[in-house]
């Protein structure tokens, strides 16, 4: 069975956030997994067949922000196990319009048997490279999964570009959505998704994500305080791209009002103008000098930066899971999310942390619990860590995706 897994953009390209990790971390655990399953049988996926092969393979371009990676294109080469292609995009964009990936996926379909034509696993959605692809994968009537990664909610439709989302939908995505068997990271997603369309078939299965931990709490939590002094700086962070979604303004607003010795570290990659705005907006409520900007943090980095800080902060209008919340958590450090975030279920489920509404008034309340509440940060401290890796254990996640997988065969 082959999965051919086509995404705009891939790792290296750190800069699109949590769908590449999401996107990476699939595909490596697939791989890996089947490796291990003929290598150790007790650790195998339960839903591959002895008879089955699983050949894991990526399609993907070139796009970096507004850069391009400096890879090979159009030869497979193996990133973290795993085969990808990269092929050059014509625009720089979020178009990622690329005539080559097409030909080469039209290519691959066309060449393989009647019955043994690959499943195509599309990763986001309004772009040309996931429309066009899904728009290939249809004619020549070949399964497709598509993990739209957020980009089907009523707020990705009406926020960026937002006419030619409109147009698109109208004239071509609308028929091609209802082909698909939908994979959403979140009940919060899925009800967003059927909102706007009705597909074939709707699957919730989280997203693997990529954690630090060891077999008693985090390996992090070293020198790491049980409570907070009464004196020092209550510690902020926001992890993750800076964009107007992701509700920084809202949270500045609820910092202005709170009259207690904070300090917010900001760390993410974000539009210049924007990140401007963002910062002249901390000068005018005179929070400047509290707030720490120190642009985009590497994976080795993010972990332990985390541990660091008293609380994890976001406040989005819309997030169809958020990977940085089970990040957080992997080190044992609390979060404050919005109620519209995909994960805010399981946050208040296992109390691991504060859930706002998306009103500064609210966010501010929610901060002095968080902070009065030293008990519940030092408890989730000690059990967050052991919680994340049985809940987010990648051979169980993995495990569900093959399912979906073997029900399109």
């Amino acid at each position: 069975m082959k999965i051919l897994h086509v995404t705009a953009s891939y790792k290296p390209a750190y800069i699109y956030g949590g769908p590449i990790q999401s996107a990476g971390k699939l595909c490596e655990a697939l791989n890996r997994f089947t490796i291990i399953s003929s290598e150790n049988p007790g650790e195998e996926l339960k839903n591959l067949g002895k008879e089955d092969k699983l050949n894991i393979e990526v399609f993907t371009t070139t796009a970096n922000g507004r850069k391009e990676l400096n890879v090979q294109t159009r030869q497979p080469t193996l990133v973290d196990g795993v085969r990808i292609t990269y092929f050059t995009r014509w625009t720089k964009d979020h178009s990622h319009f690329s005539p080559d990936l097409l030909s080469h996926l039209r290519n691959e379909i066309v060449h393989h048997k009647q019955n043994d034509k690959p499943i195509i696993h599309i990763h986001a959605w309004w772009n040309l490279v996931s429309v066009l692809s899904c728009f290939i994968a249809k004619w020549y009537k070949v399964p497709v999964v598509l993990s739209p990664r957020g980009m089907l909610t009523t707020y990705s439709q009406h926020n960026r570009n937002s006419l030619s989302k409109k147009l698109l939908h109208t004239l071509i995505g609308k028929r091609l959505l209802k082909y698909c068997h939908i994979h959403a990271t979140s009940e919060q997603e899925k009800e967003d998704i059927q909102r706007i369309v009705s597909p074939k078939s709707i699957t919730v299965i989280p997203n693997l994500v990529s954690f630090e931990y060891q077999e008693s709490g985090s390996k992090y939590q070293q020198g790491v305080p049980d409570y907070q002094d009464v004196e020092a700086a209550f510690k902020l962070i926001f992890l993750s791209r800076i964009e107007e979604k992701k509700g920084l303004e809202l949270l500045f607003d609820a910092l202005a009002k709170l009259e207690i010795n904070w300090q917010l570290t900001i760390a993410g990659w974000g539009n210049d103008e924007y990140v401007k705005h963002l910062k002249d907006k901390a000068e005018s409520l005179k929070l400047n000098t509290r707030v720490n900007w120190i642009g985009q943090v590497n994976n080795d980095d993010k972990y332990r930066l985390m541990a660091q800080h008293d609380l994890l902060v976001l406040t989005s209008y819309n997030e169809n899971f958020a990977n940085v919340v089970v990040e957080s958590l992997s080190v044992g450090t609390p979060v404050l999310i919005s109620d519209q975030v995909g994960l805010s279920d399981y946050v208040m489920k296992n109390e691991l942390g504060w859930i706002c509404e998306l009103k500064a008034d609210r966010i501010k309340d929610e901060l002095i619990k968080a902070i009065a509440q030293q008990e519940k940060r030092h408890q989730i401290r000690q059990t967050a860590p052991g919680l994340i890796r049985h809940d987010f254990d990648d051979t169980v996640l993995a495990n569900r995706y093959l399912a979906l997988y073997k029900k399109l065969v």
